[in-house]
């Protein structure tokens, strides 16, 4: 799936923070939970329109059908940058992007690759 070309300004730097690594800490939580095969706990990390998403395009609901999601495992944190109400984290083999809900940060796109200028391409991604 391609991310909405809106998410592409988070691309920017920034240092890692208190929001930044909040926004880190949840973004590691989804990678650790399916590296460990732990699909309630990743699906708690997902943004309400992503876990609606994948569940729809899966057919299952989301503890079983975000395993079958291809994910890379969770590999060095290199950065994270905050925007607002939007973030973007990564790490050496992937790229998630979240929003701050009511409850805190969520994962709304994860497995996401750059594409030059072009809109990132993601493996999970809400509508």
């Amino acid at each position: 799936m391609i991310i909405a070309a809106a998410l592409l300004p988070l691309a920017g730097c920034g240092s890692v923070g208190g929001r930044e690594e909040a926004a880190s800490a949840v973004a590691t939580r989804l990678l650790t939970a399916v590296a460990g095969r732990d699909g309630a706990q990743a699906c708690a990390t997902l943004a309400p329109d992503t876990t609606e998403e994948l569940e729809k395009s899966a057919d299952k609901p989301c503890p079983e059908a975000i395993l079958d999601e291809d994910l890379p495992r969770p590999g060095q944190l290199v950065g994270a940058s905050v925007f607002g109400q939007w973030a973007q984290v990564r790490f050496t083999d992937d790229t998630l992007f979240l929003a701050v809900v009511d409850d805190g940060w969520r994962v709304v796109a994860a497995g996401c690759t750059p594409r030059g200028d072009r809109p990132y391409d993601c493996t999970l991604s809400g509508s």
